[in-house]
């Protein structure tokens, strides 16, 4: 039944039919009957996982960027999901880059955007965040920088985010390796991470919060050994909780589609060795002792297995939602 929806889909522009997609699952998420009738269809055996001091009931869950203002989760979750990560949110609203800015590459089996953080807002998003949540749901929340703050005032865009949505989530993530807002990608070089994740972990401290709230970095995947080295010295050293591994790439060798010359971070099949090859190094150079959500490139059932063998506690999906359709999350809990 997906094949014949998503032609209808690809018919549209790619931000239309995301968008649309969004309502679909808001609405869904909405009525009671839906729910019950998503829930069956996608029901899948539990296969239960401890990460960073929480319960997931399954390994799998949804990428940041496809719920970028927490519209459609709750719809979501009844697809299977054992977490969904709500985000990037910024502390105000932004429109993000010019469009187009999203493009599909259906030869690659990819995705290239230039999204540049487009959103409501951190006073919108926490109000779709706020009430009764789906029993067993793990919720996420990727927090970014607005465009227009400098780097040398990014911990004060953060800060801000922590405190509106620590009390509103179980885990947040650190956004710092987007390639689509200019200078983010700095926010990971050791002297500047350390400042922001030392500041980050001293708030968290001092709001006196009822449960710990783990704190994860997203890294980027373009990060050489030594880069990758020093982010996670840092990390290990100031005990955050867990990486995420990875956002897009910005290398675009070897694409076949008209598009591949797009700017922008590129998603999809051409990135999961890449994030699996990171996955395995962060594995390796830290011990096997940080918990790691491996996220890039998986499209099938044997690319969710090959994450969580290089040492991955956790897998996200986004593309191959957009390729397969959301049956892949059952796909995947039925061969691990």
């Amino acid at each position: 039944m997906y094949p014949l929806f998503r032609s209808l889909l690809f018919h549209l522009d790619p931000e239309r039919a995301h968008a649309l997609t969004l309502s679909l699952m808001r609405l869904a998420g909405a009525l009671a009957p839906m729910r019950e009738v998503l829930r069956r269809w996608f029901a899948a055996p539990p296969s239960p996982v401890s990460a960073f001091g929480l319960q997931f009931s399954n390994p799998i869950g949804l990428a940041a960027g496809y719920d970028k203002d927490g519209l459609a989760w709750r719809g979501m979750a009844c697809l299977g999901f054992g977490h969904i990560e709500v985000g990037t949110v910024t502390p105000h609203s932004q429109p993000g880059n010019p469009a187009p800015r999203l493009f599909r590459l259906p030869q690659d089996r990819a995705l290239i955007n230039r999204l540049g953080f487009p959103g409501k807002g951190a006073a919108f998003v926490a109000r779709q965040l706020q009430g009764k949540r789906p029993g067993g749901l793990v919720l996420g929340v990727n927090l970014g920088k607005n465009k227009d703050t400098s780097n040398e005032h990014a911990v004060e865009d953060y800060l801000t985010l922590l405190r509106i949505f620590a009390p509103l989530s179980d885990y947040l993530a650190i956004n710092v390796s987007s390639p689509n807002t200019e200078g983010l990608r700095r926010l990971q070089a050791r002297e500047a991470l350390e400042n922001l994740l030392g500041a980050l972990i001293a708030e968290r401290q001092e709001a006196n919060l009822p449960r710990h709230i783990p704190l994860l970095v997203k890294l980027a995947p373009d990060l050489t050994v030594p880069q990758l080295e020093d982010a996670l010295d840092v990390i290990v050293r100031l005990r955050v909780d867990g990486v995420i591994a990875t956002n897009t790439t910005t290398d675009h060798s070897g694409l076949c589609s008209p598009f591949a010359k797009e700017t922008g971070g590129l998603s999809g099949a051409p990135l999961r060795e890449r994030s699996t090859r990171m996955v395995h190094l962060i594995h390796q150079i830290t011990g096997g002792k940080l918990p790691i959500i491996g996220v890039g490139g998986v499209m099938s059932p044997r690319d969710a297995q090959e994450k969580l063998d290089a040492g991955a506690a956790l897998v996200q999906i986004y593309t191959g939602l957009v390729y397969s359709g959301p049956g892949l999350i059952k796909q995947i809990l039925l061969n691990l």
